[in-house]
């Protein structure tokens, strides 16, 4: 009898507006894009008496790894990913079967496009349905249960202080649809992004980003710090005239958090009013921000910036966590970005596959 197959995809994501908010119970409007991540996985039974293991191979990168089922032992790199899925599947009672893990995809690493999230996902429901034919579940996946899961994988196992905004931008992803999550309640209001004949383009800065050894969990720990401070749960409930009273750099932080769910409501609005030169004015505040008020911009992602705004960028500002990867740029019809740059669209999210 042959053995059990699986084939799951997960897509990169691209953050239209609303940076560094999710962490901050604030607005994000994401999208998923064609690009992504797939996983396939076997079942491989251990011989009689044996533990049960997980061997992956990590395709573009030619390497591998291989650990117990029962008590993955933490890892750097890569590998915490691979081990924390699985890890956290079995705490969270997912009926798992050892494997062999066969991980490729399009995404480049450290490009801003969520890679790290679309391999947590993957690797997930690859294992889910795996598990599953052995012991099929009592219920219905809980998507966002299952973001709360690669969340902490990226969390605890990876060590960068992320929020929920990649997972559940690569689980709830639709065509043509932006999703306007509210990071305070969880709640998705898929937005239409009709873009007829406009753009949505992105650009490699060169610059390549780790989030666990960048700058990220520093700016989280800042907004943790104004928090306390003010004495509030989140940066979602400061008001304008408290942000005084804090130190600086924290009040610029604050600043910037407040100022992009503002954005993020007001390009929701755009969009469904199909107003795509508002969408270009507020991804160039977005930038602004990012740059003056949360200090995540980079020599390189300016010349990025740069380079889309001569081409005649309606608007540009870095996606992502900041300190390098991908800029985004949105042009008008009939003009012409710059070479180097390619289109994203909205696509459809976390899927498995035929085997």
């Amino acid at each position: 009898m042959a053995p059990e197959r699986s084939r799951a995809f997960a897509p990169g994501r691209v953050n239209l507006i609303g940076e560094h908010t999710d962490y901050n119970d604030g607005l994000a409007l994401p999208f998923a894009i064609a690009a992504g991540i797939t996983v396939s996985a076997t079942a491989q039974p251990a011989p009689s008496g044996a533990a049960e293991q997980v061997a992956v191979h990590a395709r573009d990168l030619d390497e591998r790894d291989r650990f117990a089922l029962a008590a993955p032992p933490r890892a750097s790199g890569w590998r915490a990913f691979a081990r924390g899925v699985v890890a956290e599947l079995g705490e969270a009672r997912f009926p798992l079967v050892g494997a062999e893990l066969e991980i490729g995809g399009e995404l480049p690493r450290g490009a801003g496009l969520s890679s790290s999230a679309a391999l947590e996902v993957a690797l997930c429901l690859a294992m889910i349905d795996l598990g599953a034919r052995a012991q099929p579940p009592a219920s219905a996946l809980d998507r966002t249960a299952l973001a709360r899961l690669c969340a902490r994988v990226e969390n605890d196992w990876a060590g960068a202080q992320t929020g929920l905004l990649d997972q559940l931008a690569s689980l709830y992803g639709a065509p043509e649809k932006a999703l306007c999550i509210d990071f305070s309640t969880l709640a998705i209001d898929p937005v239409p992004l009709r873009l007829g004949g406009w753009r949505l383009v992105l650009l490699d800065s060169g610059e390549r980003h780790e989030l666990a050894g960048s700058g990220y969990n520093e700016r989280r720990s800042e907004c943790a710090r104004a928090c306390q401070l003010l004495g509030i749960a989140s940066l979602r409930d400061a008001g304008e005239q408290e942000l005084e009273r804090l130190p600086e750099p924290l009040r610029s932080r604050a600043v910037h958090v407040l100022g992009e769910n503002d954005r993020v409501r007001a390009a929701a609005s755009a969009l469904r009013a199909d107003d795509l030169r508002r969408l270009g004015a507020l991804l160039d505040a977005s930038h602004r921000s990012l740059r003056e008020n949360y200090d995540v911009s980079t020599p390189a992602v300016e010349r990025a910036v740069e380079r889309l705004q001569r081409a005649g960028a309606s608007g540009a500002r870095l996606v992502g966590g900041g300190f390098g990867g991908s800029v985004l740029g949105l042009f008008a019809p009939g003009s012409q970005p710059p070479p180097g740059a390619y289109e994203v669209r909205p696509c459809a999210g976390a899927r498995l596959l035929a085997r």
